[in-house]
Parts: structure tokens; C-alpha cells; sequence
């Protein structure tokens, strides 16, 4: 039986980063067309519109969303190959790499907005490549319940077996970081929005660093290893 502590810090860094999750879908959706940067669910829905001729929706937006979630995925993949079996240092990296991809949005945003089509695709791009690599990483870390941008199977279980906190705290943070989100968007700036998300990721890699500090010598703390290592 897996343990709470088997996974050490690695569930409140996975919660904040549900949180980043509901944070930047709202700026995907309510600034860049009606399309989600993490819920590919959503998208395919959203590209079946499309084709018929819902008005609003763009085929191509929810195209960019999944090629570069796709990509992301790939590269994060390929990340995890060739990284050490240390999930603590796995997550730093891939949060350092993540980071630069939403403080390149941050960038853009703040200098150029995102009223041209062009700008707006870039944008839902570098969004989500960021969280299709996120994702892959959360993948190869294995902390049950906490995938950070998928909630039907947590739902599902919730309701199914009737308990699980993580479950409840994982549902939680994506609705606050979504509420937070269309806050920002609609009554401060797309800017701040995506600057919050990105000070999540922030913290996730400076925490998750800290916590991997160990006195010279000493052994790296179980919760770094894989479950079943």
C-alpha cells in the first residue's frame, strides 16, 4: 500500500499546479477565442463544432491547441527518458522549461496584446506546449489522483468509491484557479492572469528544489523514487 508520504511534496506541488491548470484555460477561453490550452476533451468537442459552423468557435485555434498540447506531450516524454530516476530534480527541470514558455506568453501579451489572429495562435500555442509537456511530466511522476488538467476520471471516482480527499482537493483547485483566472480576465488584465500562472509554476520549482535539498552524504528522500523502485 502506497502511503501519503510515499509522494512527499509532491501533492501540494501538483494541486498548485491545477491550479496554473484553471488559470490559463480561463485566459484561453475568455481572451483567445474559445479554446482551452489543457482540456484537449474540450477541444475536440470545440473542433466538431467548428467544422459544422458554430459561430465563435475557430477549427484552426482548436487545431493549434492540440498540435502544440501534442508536441508538448512528445518533448516531455522524451524529457523524462533521459532525465535520473529522481522525481524532485524530473519536476524542477520540467517547471524550469515551462516557466520560460509562459514567461515568453507573458512577454508577448504584455508588448503586443492578442487582438491579431496571428498573436493569438502563438500565444495558445506556447500555452499549451507548456501544459502538454506539464502533463507528460505528471504523468511519469505517478501520484495517484492528480493529473493537474484532466478531472472526469478523478469525478468519476470520487463519486464511485465515495472518498478521497486528493480527489476533492484536485476538483477544488481547478475550479479556483479557473474562478481566479476569469477574475483577472475580465475585471484586471490577461497580462496579470498569466502572470499568476506563471508565479505558480515558479513556486512549484523553487519548493520542489528546496525539498530536494539534502545534507551532503545523506540519502535522497524516499518520496523521490518512483513508486515501486
Amino acid at each position: 500500500m502506497v502511503t501519503p508520504e510515499r509522494h512527499g511534496p509532491l501533492v501540494p506541488m501538483l494541486l498548485l499546479l491545477t491550479l496554473g491548470t484553471g488559470t490559463v484555460d480561463a485566459v484561453s477561453f475568455l481572451a483567445l477565442g474559445h479554446v482551452f490550452v489543457a482540456n484537449m476533451t474540450g477541444n475536440v468537442i470545440f473542433l466538431g463544432f467548428a467544422l459544422a459552423g458554430t459561430a465563435g468557435l475557430s477549427a484552426t485555434s482548436s487545431l493549434t491547441a492540440l498540435a502544440a498540447f501534442l508536441a508538448g506531450a512528445l518533448a516531455g516524454g522524451r524529457f523524462c527518458e533521459r532525465r535520473p530516476v529522481h522525481r524532485g530534480r524530473t519536476l524542477v527541470a520540467a517547471m524550469a522549461v515551462q516557466a520560460g514558455l509562459v514567461a515568453a506568453a507573458v512577454v508577448l501579451e504584455a508588448v503586443v496584446g492578442h487582438g491579431a489572429t496571428p498573436v493569438r495562435h502563438t500565444l495558445i500555442a506556447l500555452l499549451a506546449f507548456a501544459v502538454g509537456l506539464q502533463n507528460a511530466v505528471v504523468r511519469h511522476l505517478r501520484v495517484p489522483d492528480l493529473t493537474t488538467t484532466v478531472l472526469t476520471m478523478t469525478l468519476t471516482a470520487l463519486a464511485a468509491d465515495r472518498a478521497g480527499l486528493r480527489r476533492i482537493a484536485s476538483a477544488v483547485s481547478m475550479f479556483t484557479g479557473a474562478l481566479l483566472g476569469a477574475l483577472l480576465v475580465l475585471h484586471v488584465s490577461v497580462t496579470t492572469a498569466l502572470v499568476v500562472a506563471l508565479a505558480l509554476v515558479v513556486a512549484v520549482a523553487v519548493l520542489t528544489r528546496r525539498a530536494c535539498a539534502a545534507r551532503p552524504g545523506a540519502p535522497d528522500p524516499a518520496w523521490t523514487r518512483p513508486p515501486g523502485a
